[in-house]
């Protein structure tokens, strides 16, 4: 069967379940990832994934459909989130939407945290009887990055009626932020109230991962009411409204190059954990100027050197490159000139400069134009600008010559005027001195 047919098959058996009244709960398609024995000589067992239905409700006495032809009915889970965080739009698609959801589903064994801020949830030696179930974890994308939920559900052993018991989810997927503007990374997380387990508190953590680099940011013991904060002050929780509402959201007072990385934010009760995945990258756009600046005025044949600096930009991710727009409004692209390396600067911000030989000869520049320093960064794409003059050496036009013709025999004329007149002044004294 195809892909349409069994979402064809998904949908129709849930608009039958759902029934006249109609329910926002999803029916979300889920692989169901278990190993598979393992080839002997100590090498770990293969992976396997089944294709699953989970059927959400917010009402547990709610009957589920019968089961696809073509998904075996041990492969279909009927969800009790009373939440309703499983019944969210970014789980269910518009109708001949192409991006879908991800989900998956896998076994989940609770067992105690080691960690200092979570160790006092299991400080008694006995695990509870409650723990004696069947547990999963369930992991939720929604389409087009909208939402992250991360489940830990029970159900009595060998039972396809699952409870959630512990759910952590995120609004902002990926988040960007400006230089020095606070920064707010969603997460909040729900317990089930009828759960032993939520009775004995919970805590929380925060942590950055970066290439491989990683480190706890803050930790907070809800039981015991204690915070530990390794940034010296630039991450806080809202601790009202984490007991109040459940929002573990991290605070960042003031962003920085440095804060661009993966960010992991942890519940944990009893036994018991969840958690999900924020993308946070610090984009700040380059500050371009032109040396010198104004250009110099440019004789025909020869060369100018231009340089563009782009400066206090993040991430590193760069493109500088060259224009020409001359007098009659046409552009023409001259390349990227010659790149330098990039440095960066005591905030992690990074500049780069481009250096370019603008050669006049090779150029119809005689009437000027404008040259531009275009930059293209993750933040958006920018430019700036400086006007080329251009000594313009021509041949004079027929008006000109004509012209400069008259000019000549005018002062040809005045120079003989003034030619002939001291000649008869001169000649008169001559004549005046024989009389006398």
């Amino acid at each position: 069967m195809t892909d349409f047919g069994s979402i064809y098959k998904v949908l129709l058996a849930a608009a039958c379940w759902l029934g006249p009244a109609g329910s926002s709960c999803p029916v979300l398609e889920c692989w169901f990832v278990q190993e598979v024995s393992g080839r002997g000589g100590g090498l770990t067992g293969a992976t396997n994934q089944i294709r699953s239905l989970l059927h959400i409700r917010r009402d547990a006495h709610r009957q589920p459909p019968p089961a696809p032809s073509d998904i075996e009915p041990e492969r279909m889970f009927s969800i009790t989130d009373p939440v309703g965080t499983l019944c969210h739009s970014a789980l269910n698609p518009p109708m001949g939407s192409i991006k879908k959801p991800q989900c998956e589903m896998n076994r989940f064994l609770p067992q105690p945290s080691p960690l200092k801020w979570v160790a006092p949830l299991t400080d008694s030696a006995v695990s509870p009887v409650y723990l004696q179930a069947d547990w999963f974890s369930v992991s939720n994308q929604g389409f087009n990055d909208q939402l992250i939920i991360s489940d830990v559900i029970r159900a009595p052993t060998a039972s396809r009626e699952l409870d959630v018991i512990l759910s952590v989810s995120t609004r902002t997927v990926s988040v960007q932020s400006r230089l020095g503007e606070p920064v707010l990374l969603d997460c909040s997380f729900w317990t089930d109230p009828s759960s032993p387990l939520s009775g004995s508190g919970f805590a929380l953590e925060w942590r950055y991962q970066f290439r491989g680099d990683g480190r706890l940011v803050v930790a907070y013991d809800g039981k015991m009411d204690h915070f530990v904060d390794t940034q010296k002050g630039e991450a806080t929780l809202d601790f009202e409204d984490v007991h109040k509402n459940g929002n573990a959201s991290l605070i960042l007072r003031e962003a920085k190059v440095h804060h661009s990385g993966k960010y992991i934010c942890a519940v944990y009760l009893p036994y018991l954990v969840a958690q999900v995945t924020v993308e946070l990258e610090i984009v700040e756009p380059p500050s371009l100027s032109i040396h010198p600046s104004p250009l110099p005025l440019a004789v025909p044949g020869e060369a100018l050197t231009v340089q563009c600096e782009a400066s206090g930009f993040a991430p590193l991710s760069l493109e500088l490159s060259w224009k020409f727009k001359g007098a009659d409004g046409k552009s023409r692209s001259l390349g990227a000139g010659s790149m330098t390396g990039h440095r960066q600067a005591w905030d992690g911000t990074y500049s780069q400069s481009s250096r370019l030989e603008l050669e006049t000869t090779g150029m119809d520049l005689s009437k000027g134009g404008e040259l531009s320093c275009v930059a293209t960064h993750p933040s958006g794409t920018q430019q700036t600008s400086v006007t080329v003059n251009v000594i313009a050496f021509s041949t004079p036009s027929i008006e000109d010559s004509m012209a400069m013709v008259g000019v000549a025999l005018v002062l040809y004329g005045l120079i003989k005027f003034i030619s002939w007149t001291f000649t008869s002044t001169d000649s008169l004294q001559a004549n005046d001195k024989k009389n006398n």
